[in-house]
């Protein structure tokens, strides 16, 4: 039966917290001290998400039916209504003393339509240091956060682009036109845009120099850099992020965002969701590997993160993607010669022109798209027996530098 105010008002507390439903999934939640509040049950991509909608009396039934309403619009349009209501909130806080007309065209604003997405598709969108939201936050939403998303014209978008341009941030220019563009498929694909306005500024943006992330795929200067790590005296935890990344060879934010729950050290395996493709992956980990996890657990294992963020003690964020470039910036290592991602690199170099693997098994192992001869995608379990003896022969090659055995020089190249 729907309540009534009646019903509401006269309900007692008793001494557990009880339900009194309503219609449409609205319900009243009555707490043993006698504070009552409106709450809304709804399910958003399979998940059974709960909505705040209010304390009552001073949320009436009557509002809180109709904040029922706008939830359950917005969840038609593929909306998760809790993601547009953080959004808002973070877009309010950005703008003090707005009124209700004002708040009403905020709901539709670039920057309160750009954060819902950031919230939905985003990994670790609330980390400070996310490069997503610090280009959004710093060469768009100062100029543009306030409008409505459908006001906004290819032209305003070029006009903060070219800014970014002017300070000589030409890939930074690229990639923040990118971003745009996923926020304005965003509004599309939840009917609050007509076509994405960024298709039309192809070509309008100085062309961005192609560069490979530098790697020391040289044996001879790779060396070094393994004892450099081995000897690094700064922070333990960045140091075994350093000495894990040769090992397993994934994406840097991948290796940062590394979560216990993910391994599985009978299996010998890592198995985590592949942010640049959306694809599960498996890491075989090799006896290096394991050793190395098995030493840092002690500390960081209580966590979610296998590698925390030094300002979060508690484990709940994961490590800034500056930490690990800033520790081979202190040991001498400069961007020309070598990035974190050059680990990638290196390996996919070695493990072909020296070990002589197969190269198909080191596409897979790099999570790369690897199709059969029949141009289907091969799954994510394939050649598994074969990469778990690959990754333990690599991490023993990678010893045998770092002791001086066995080494076997090539000529040095770049890879992507």
């Amino acid at each position: 039966m729907p309540l009534y105010d009646t019903t509401c008002k006269n309900a007692k507390p008793k001494d557990k917290p009880y339900k009194l439903a309503d219609s449409g999934g609205l319900y009243l939640l009555v707490q043993p001290n006698g504070a009552k509040y409106f709450r809304l049950k709804y399910r958003f991509l399979g998940t059974e998400k709960t909505l705040a909608l209010g304390v009552y009396p001073e949320t009436s039934l009557v509002q809180a039916r109709e904040d029922t309403k706008e939830a359950r619009k917005l969840l038609r349009t593929g909306v998760d209504p809790s993601m547009h209501r953080k959004a808002m909130k973070q877009a309010l806080m950005e703008q003090h003393n707005q009124g209700k007309a004002e708040k009403e065209a905020l709901a539709l604003s670039f920057e309160v339509i750009a954060r819902e997405w950031g919230y939905r598709k985003v990994n670790n969108w609330d980390d400070i240091t996310n490069r997503s939201k610090r280009m959004l936050e710093r060469n768009v939403f100062p100029w543009l956060g306030n409008k409505t998303i459908t006001d906004i014209r290819a032209v305003d978008i070029l006009e903060c682009l070219r800014r970014v341009e002017d300070r000589g941030a030409i890939e930074t220019a690229h990639r923040t036109l990118q971003i745009c563009g996923q926020v304005f498929r965003y509004a599309v694909a939840t009917g609050r845009m007509e076509r994405d306005i960024t298709s039309d500024l192809k070509g309008a943006l100085q062309p961005a120099k192609g560069r490979n992330f530098a790697a020391l795929t040289d044996t001879k200067q790779l060396t070094p850099l393994l004892r450099a790590i081995d000897e690094y005296t700064g922070s333990f935890i960045v140091k075994c992020a350093l000495q894990l990344a040769p090992l397993v060879f994934v994406r840097p934010g991948e290796l940062r965002q590394a979560e216990w729950e993910h391994f599985d050290f009978e299996a010998k395996e890592w198995r985590y969701l592949v942010t640049k493709t959306n694809t599960q992956h498996i890491v075989p980990l090799s006896r290096q590997a394991i050793c190395l996890l098995e030493s840092i657990k002690p500390l960081t294992g209580n966590g979610r993160f296998v590698f925390p963020s030094a300002r979060t003690p508690n484990g709940s964020r994961a490590m800034s993607d500056v930490a690990l470039l800033a520790a081979l910036r202190r040991m001498g290592f400069d961007k020309t010669e070598m990035t974190v991602h050059g680990f990638r690199a290196i390996a996919r170099t070695i493990l072909d022109e020296v070990l002589q693997f197969r190269p198909d098994f080191i596409e897979h192992q790099l999570a790369h798209s690897v199709k059969d001869p029949n141009g289907r995608a091969y799954n994510r379990t394939a050649h598994l027996a074969e990469r778990h003896k690959m990754m333990q022969k690599w991490s023993d090659y990678l010893d045998s530098l770092k002791h001086g055995t066995n080494v076997v020089s090539i000529k040095k190249k770049r890879v992507k």
